[in-house]
């Protein structure tokens, strides 16, 4: 039967068949995906970058180090020859000579400031304390010939009373011994410890509006025992006697016995004898060595001067009165007077400054004496330690 003959009539049509599906067309690969060319380094290609960290910080070591070489190299040439600017290891610290005023003389006049709080400790690590440096600086004024007289630079409100009193002591001694006279100039203040350090010295200047006096002793504590008891916090003390915990700021006024007062308040007196008398001997000896040598114009201390050493401060007008200075002047008026005390007629006027050793910067690698965070608020603020006594300005806890 052929099947391309049209269906019979009355016949159903038969399903359409569907048409096969084409062929899906050949799959063409993808050419790969290059990126763009770039001109230029990239991240890919950039060569390793190099730190100039580790460089300049052996430059500035090697600097240093060149530095502490040539000083240690003029120290030891200064032994051997004469120079304005030299330096020299005296008592252990090296000192550099720094001529501040150049007059052209044979002869000096040693400067040495004291500024600040007179204290015991050192400020930073390597750098020698007040008490030492002073000390120091005097020693070798006493082995140089060439220095004639010493001027004291003090601008103070006071400080801790062994300072005060090593210091004093130090000019006594070397004006003893080495028979140099020591010339104070009194800055805008010299009150208190500022003070001690100044009666033993030959001759003082200070301005009629230096800030000075202030002869007296203080103690100075915090007692916290009320705030304690606010916030519920009970101290629990164990002694061995009952003086042991004396001055305790954990105890109530009830339990301070009248005992530990009494105590206190003599030690207080007995420093404050000694600073009555470091005044008395100080004022008769400069004027015996005047009235020696003929030079100078010591004025005696006044019949009632120990009325006003009762902690006041006083003006330096009011000091020249009471005999506590010898003349009103200024700086210049001083370096007159060293000159006349010292017998030359012109000076140069030096310091004695520490040199910087390379030492000391490894040694801060090594160490650290830092026991929290210091913030700089442009100012010093005092350092007072509980239980010590002091010879300070009133005025200083303002």
């Amino acid at each position: 039967m052929d099947s391309n003959l049209p269906p019979e009539s009355g016949s159903p049509d038969p399903a359409p068949v569907p048409p096969a599906p084409a062929a899906p067309p050949p799959l063409t690969p993808r050419p790969p995906h290059r990126p763009p060319p770039v001109i230029g380094p990239t991240a890919a290609n950039r060569p390793p970058r190099r730190s100039w960290g580790w460089p300049i910080l052996c430059l500035i070591l090697l600097f240093l180090l060149v530095a502490s070489l040539v000083g240690n190299l003029k120290g030891a040439f200064s032994g051997m020859t004469s120079t304005r600017m030299g330096s020299e290891r005296a008592g252990g610290t090296r000192l550099e000579e720094v001529v501040l005023k150049d007059n052209d003389a044979s002869h000096k006049i040693l400067v040495i400031t004291v500024d600040g709080v007179i204290s015991g400790q050192s400020i930073e690590a390597g750098v020698p304390n007040m008490v030492t440096l002073i000390k120091e600086q005097l020693q070798r004024a006493a082995d140089d010939h060439e220095v004639r007289a010493v001027l004291l630079k003090v601008d103070s409100p006071g400080g801790e009373v062994l300072a005060s009193d090593d210091i004093a002591r130090a000019i006594s001694t070397f004006q003893e011994k080495s028979k140099k006279p020591v010339v104070v100039s009194m800055g805008s203040m010299a009150a208190s410890g500022g003070y001690y350090i100044s009666a033993p010295c030959r001759y003082i200047v200070a301005n009629d509006l230096t800030i000075t006096g202030s002869i007296g002793v203080i103690m100075h504590g915090y007692n916290y025992r009320g705030l304690l008891d606010k916030v519920g916090v009970r101290p629990e003390v164990y002694k061995s006697g009952k003086f042991k915990d004396m001055m305790s700021g954990t105890k109530s006024p009830d339990e301070t016995l009248p005992e530990e007062r009494q105590m206190v308040q003599s030690m207080i007196n007995e420093t404050f004898g000694k600073f009555k008398s470091v005044v008395r001997e100080g004022r008769a000896t400069a004027a015996a060595a005047a009235a020696k040598s003929s030079s100078g114009k010591v004025r005696p201390l006044s019949a009632d001067w120990e009325d006003y050493a009762d902690g006041r401060i006083l003006s330096g007008t009011e000091a020249y009165k009471l005999g506590f200075v010898d003349e009103l002047g200024d700086f210049d008026k001083a370096v007159q007077r060293a000159k006349e005390l010292g017998h030359v007629n012109k000076a140069n006027l030096v310091s004695y400054q520490p040199v910087f050793d390379i030492s000391n910067l490894f040694r801060l690698f090594g160490q650290s004496n830092a026991k929290g965070v210091k913030v700089d608020l442009g100012i010093e603020l005092p350092k007072l330690r509980q239980g010590c006594l002091y010879f300070l300005a009133p005025n200083y806890f303002l």
